[in-house]
């Protein structure tokens, strides 16, 4: 109980004394995650829209793969990036971007990609063939049938954007790995979480806990205040 009083008040405290060291955190946190969901669902979405509209060879064991990949461990994933980034990497003689925001980036990606294609494939799997049935009834060419399923399923598919946000957001084995935790290049919250841990400083770990768990309950209830809109449905 200590402990949770001391965080409540060390957060309270951090937060309006302005601390440029915190809010520099606080905006790479930010960004990056912010990043990896934007670029995660470039690729996603458009993924999951085919995988659900079309069948080809391989078809389900791409399926499988997909749902494999939601699951797996960010230390893999951190792995893997830094495999690739390495100086003995296939780029590293073009660009170096180990321990850069850059390389936190792209294992957010990597996080949030499965989980959008996933969860959008699972949408248009379900509802395609009714939607795009009664577009293309009503005269619409196949491309404004897709045009239509995509408007339709928009709030089935932010679902989608909300749950990589918030995978990517509470991430900390990936970003550690690719970015270092370098103070004042590559320091986000959960991974200063984890060094004031190690530090012993408790109470200050809890606090930053607290400001990522505020940033995350904020930006995911703008994104479901949204999305209970568009659904019609009363939101309080």
């Amino acid at each position: 109980m200590e402990y949770i009083l001391e965080a409540l008040h060390h957060s309270f405290d951090i937060l309006i004394q302005f601390n440029p060291e915190l809010y520099q955190i606080i905006f790479l946190s930010l960004i990056v995650s912010a990043s990896g969901v934007l670029l995660g669902s470039i690729l996603g979405i458009p993924l999951g829209i085919i995988l659900g509209l079309y069948r080809f060879p391989g078809h389900s064991v791409f399926i499988r793969l997909n749902y494999v990949f939601m699951g797996l461990p960010p230390v893999f994933i951190g792995l893997l990036v830094f495999l690739f980034l390495s100086r003995s990497g296939p780029i590293a003689p073009i660009f170096y971007l180990l321990y850069t925001p850059w390389a936190m980036v792209i294992a957010q990606t990597l996080l949030a990609f499965p989980i959008i294609s996933g969860l959008t494939y699972t949408a248009v799997n379900k509802q395609a063939g009714e939607i795009m049935n009664t577009a293309i009834g009503l005269g619409a060419s196949k491309l404004q049938a897709i045009q239509t399923l995509v408007v339709e399923l928009r709030f089935a598919i932010l679902a989608g954007v909300i749950t990589g946000f918030g995978r990517v957001i509470a991430e900390v084995g990936a970003v550690m790995i690719v970015g270092g935790d370098i103070e004042g290049h590559t320091r986000v919250l959960t991974t200063a979480i984890v060094l004031e841990t190690r530090k012993g400083n408790f109470g200050m770990a809890l606090a930053l806990g607290i400001v990522l768990l505020l940033l995350s309950f904020l930006i995911n209830t703008v994104l479901y205040r949204w999305q209970s809109a568009g659904d019609g449905k009363w939101s309080p």
